[in-house]
């Protein structure tokens, strides 16, 4: 166990002459837990500094994207952009415009102007990003940016970066059993598989699926209770217990994906997965 900053790193680690090391550890992160398999020849000192850094990177992009923390980037964008256009950081800059592109190409299903004031529809089209000067301005008042559903999707990404730059090819990274990322294979099997919990498919498809240098991400409602996705459309909460479970290539891409057929009515569902082309989509009950 070892004591960050904000928090604590469990882990645990074992050798075997035939397989090498495995290192398993978990923390909390980005409000949700976050589970990590690594397999490799590495010691279990060189797993738990790709464990640090890991844990290090998302304290960065909760910084920079979290609009509920009122210190972050986001946030101070939030508050001030309406007024006058405000410098944005590279890396922000690029998820805004990759989210604003990802409106269009999800036909309005992807919003992340969607928890505004006097929300519409065409709202986003008043976010003005300038790449020149890389500069944010709302040209309406009371837009409020919110990530919360693409950030664990980058976060997956930024992860799988760390993972290559420490040279670690056979990983698993679990991010609150909604977000996770596949890399390589588990020492026993040529992957990873993965299930669904209390989640059920439908009885024609397997209950659980092997995932190799993939994302499965899952978008939906837990309970009949728990109503938190907004139908951009309509402005309304989608109803019920059920969810989407994309596979894909890019953790950003499969957030954006599960959020948006979520949020989308079935005669929509055709035309946006054929913009992202996900390898699998699942319906969850």
């Amino acid at each position: 166990m070892k004591q960050k900053a904000f928090g604590v790193i469990q882990s645990y680690y074992k050798h075997s002459p035939v397989y090498g090391g495995v290192f398993y550890a978990c923390f909390f992160s980005m409000h949700t837990r976050i589970d990590i398999v690594l397999c490799g020849q590495q010691s279990e000192e060189e797993f738990l500094l790709v464990v640090d850094a890991i844990y290090d990177r998302l304290c960065q992009i909760e910084k920079l994207g979290n609009c509920y923390d009122a210190d972050s980037e986001l946030a101070q964008l939030n508050q001030f952009a309406a007024i006058r256009p405000q410098p944005v950081s590279h890396e922000l800059y690029n998820m805004l415009a990759f989210c604003v592109d990802c409106n269009a190409r999800t036909n309005g299903h992807f919003d992340i102007t969607v928890h505004s004031t006097d929300y519409t529809p065409d709202l986003i089209s008043k976010v003005q990003l300038s790449p020149k000067e890389r500069t944010l301005f709302f040209q309406h008042p009371g837009i409020n940016i919110n990530l919360s559903g693409f950030l664990k999707g980058y976060a997956l990404e930024s992860i799988r970066d760390l993972l290559r730059s420490y040279e670690v090819k056979d990983a698993l990274v679990n991010m609150g059993n909604s977000s996770v990322l596949a890399l390589g294979k588990h020492p026993l099997i040529d992957g990873w598989r993965v299930g669904f919990g209390q989640n059920v498919v439908s009885q024609n498809q397997e209950q659980e699926i092997l995932l190799k240098d993939e994302c499965l991400t899952i978008s939906g409602n837990n309970s009949f209770e728990r109503k938190h996705i907004i139908i951009p459309n309509s402005g309304k909460l989608v109803e019920g217990k059920w969810a989407v479970a994309v596979v894909t290539k890019s953790g950003a891409v499969g957030e954006v994906l599960s959020t948006a057929l979520f949020a989308a009515d079935a005669r929509q569902w055709k035309s946006i997965k054929e913009e992202f082309s996900p390898r699998l989509v699942l319906k969850l009950v």
